[in-house]
């Protein structure tokens, strides 16, 4: 009688089809790695962490409309568009640029200087420049005339990505010399609308570190998710307790680049309301903030209906620095066609805290100028700063909740050291002038009224009228 048969041989070819399924694991898990980690192609690989720059010059670039006028405040001023030509002079290998908006070439008597602007860009190759650019906008006409002429363009799909929008405004030239600040690849940015930023020089390390913003830009070309493996080489190399030691003009600085929103910050990466957060922290004396917009909500479409909650981090901060540490508060918001209603209400909110308080100060005043019928963008005030004693925070979003919560930003935070070369005007004074300057300008009204909600619309109803009469 024959007895059970062997086990052996199914055993067998039981391991063997766990090993291939094993292995078939790992060779998508190779995959997927291997499709969120895309390779550059560097032309500067001799420079790095290790060897850059920290020896650095810093320029404020502004562009303020012909038909702004303001008293003399003895500050230099560095016009934005020449600021760009001046980042195009020194570009010798590569120009790296995100942009919210590109409208340089328009047929309009007014968009001469974008049509010069975007002159240089299509002569760049034919230098030996590499162009290269991350855009949201994937039906641009000049985007495509760029990449004909063998610009390298990478388009971002925000909308799948956070269901918010490409904010981000900033350059890279050579991995040497950086720009960031309000103003994108927009003829009104360099004519129409009052803008702020800054450009600093010879300073690789700061320009590699914002590379790497690039870098994780660029490799989520055309997809519909944000990988969750990522090279180290998109990992940032300084943030809020780590930031870049540098020499900036004759004088000793801390700066470092913040992003948002929270799922666009690598490992290492300080988020820009923590950057935010640090600087109103550290601020001694006062804090001037100027925006365009300052509305601490979160709206969004739901099931056929609009769902809004108040979001309250940067709200909080104000309260707290101007309340409980007695820190000088000054918030400059633009007044126009675009401003919500509620903005109105949020600002009283905080100016009437520090009702029958001592050492407590929050003044607020909306920046307006007589706007053509047909153009909402005349005179804007387009910045997104902030300035204290110490430090200074140049980004690319409005202080809209929901800017933060999804779309894509940057932040440059550069905080001075105490000791400041004699003589020496430094990037923070610069910026203060510049805040002084529009909030004595006389397109700054004040936020006044009856203590009733009727009363205080019908004193801004009267503002509003003022500033389209030019009075």
């Amino acid at each position: 009688m024959a007895g059970p048969a062997p086990q052996e041989p199914v055993k067998s070819q039981q391991k063997c089809i766990a090993n291939f399924a094993l292995l078939c694991c790992l060779a998508v898990l190779v995959a997927l790695i291997f499709s969120s980690v895309n390779i550059w192609e560097d032309v500067e690989e001799d420079i790095t962490e290790d060897n850059c720059s920290r020896d650095c010059r810093i320029e404020l670039v502004e562009n303020i409309p012909e038909h702004l006028s303001f008293h003399a405040d003895g500050s230099p001023r560095f016009p934005l568009s020449a600021g760009f030509h001046a980042l195009l002079d020194q570009a010798r290998y590569s120009v790296e640029m995100v942009s919210p908006v590109w409208d340089l070439n328009a047929w309009d008597v007014e968009a001469k200087q974008g049509q010069l602007l975007f002159q240089r860009l299509l002569r760049l190759v034919s230098r030996g420049v590499k162009l290269k650019i991350v855009s949201s906008l994937t039906n641009s006409a000049e985007l495509k005339t760029l990449a004909e002429h063998n610009a390298e363009v990478h388009f971002i799909n925000m909308t799948a990505l956070t269901r918010g929008g490409l904010h981000s405004s900033f350059w890279i030239v050579d991995r040497k010399h950086i720009y960031i600040g309000s103003a994108g690849m927009d003829w009104r940015s360099l004519f129409k609308r009052k803008e702020l930023g800054v450009m600093v020089f010879n300073c690789s390390c700061l320009a590699l570190d914002l590379h790497r913003v690039f870098l994780f830009y660029w490799q989520l070309h055309d997809k519909d998710y944000i990988p969750s493996i990522w090279s180290k080489r998109v990992t940032a190399l300084y943030g809020r307790h780590d930031g870049l030691e540098m020499q900036l003009n004759s004088s000793q600085a801390v700066a470092y680049v913040s992003t948002s929103p929270e799922r666009f910050c690598p490992k290492y990466r300080t988020k820009d309301l923590d950057a935010i957060h640090q600087v109103i922290q550290s601020a001694k004396t006062f804090i001037f903030i100027s925006v365009t917009d300052y509305l601490p909500l979160l709206s969004w479409p739901y099931r056929g209906t609009t769902v809004t909650r108040y979001w309250s981090p940067i709200d909080e901060m104000i309260r707290e620095a101007a309340v409980l540490r007695g820190v000088r508060v000054r918030l400059l918001i633009s007044f126009w066609r675009r401003t919500h209603p509620l903005t109105f209400n949020f600002v009283t909110s905080l100016r009437s805290l520090c009702t029958q308080l001592i050492n407590c100060s929050i003044e607020v005043k909306f920046f307006g100028h007589k706007e053509h019928s047909d153009d909402l963008q005349h005179g804007l005030n387009h910045n997104k700063y902030m300035v204290t004693d110490n430090a200074v925070y140049i980004g690319n979003h409005n202080w809209v909740g929901i800017d933060f919560a999804l779309s894509a930003g940057v932040g440059l935070v550069v905080k001075m050291k105490n000791s400041v070369a004699e003589g020496e005007v430094t990037i923070v004074e610069h910026v203060r002038a510049a805040f002084e300057r529009d909030w004595r300008s006389p397109y700054s009204k004040s936020l006044h009224g009856n203590r009733d909600g009727h009363g205080k619309f019908r004193n801004l109803n009267q503002m509003y009228t003022e500033i389209h009469e030019g009075k």
